[in-house]
């Protein structure tokens, strides 16, 4: 059984570059690419906090990326072919979504990186998400669409509640 989230958070992650894509050459896509990983890894951490969790999103799948680009004005079928069009059925909704509130919001980003510390996950790992609760000014320019709360606003809205209710002070992350 599948209990590894890394194809829904590299889908994930893609998803976002490619819909707000990096300010610059091969370094700011770099930067952005690992930003919007992070984002994401921090995002499906908590949304799948336990290898039950992963093993039935692996099962069930999360859903693929078609709401999502629709909201945000992507006509990814018209573009795609079948090899490219595979990758977005691993997108996560409401990953992308807790990830694009997590970009836009450092105290909600520093909660959720901080909540991590309760679930199995990073469990006897160091975990840092440096560039995601405190990007400096290279990374602030590399990721400047992928941070910018205006344009993320349709995508972080729709899942943003419930990320704000699992991260509230004194609720556990696993019931």
């Amino acid at each position: 059984m599948l209990t590894d989230l890394s194809p829904l958070i590299a889908a994930t992650a893609e998803w976002l570059t490619r819909a707000y894509p990096a300010s610059g050459g091969a370094l700011a896509s770099a930067l952005c690419e690992v930003q919007a990983r992070q984002a994401v890894t921090v995002a499906a951490w908590l949304r799948y906090p336990t290898p039950t969790d992963a093993a039935l999103v692996g099962i069930a799948g999360p859903g693929g990326s078609a709401r999502l680009d629709w909201i945000t004005g992507a006509d990814a079928a018209a573009h795609c072919d079948g090899d490219d069009h595979a990758w977005r059925t691993w997108v996560d909704e409401v990953v992308a979504s807790w990830a694009a509130a997590l970009l836009t919001d450092p105290e909600l980003a520093g909660l959720a990186v901080a909540a991590l510390a309760e679930g199995t996950h990073a469990a006897g790992t160091p975990v840092r998400f440096r560039r995601l609760v405190a990007p400096d000014a290279t990374d602030r320019r590399a990721a400047a669409l992928l941070r910018h709360p205006d344009l993320l606003a349709p995508v972080a809205s729709l899942h943003q509640d419930q990320l704000v209710d699992l991260l509230k002070p004194g609720r556990a992350l696993i019931a």
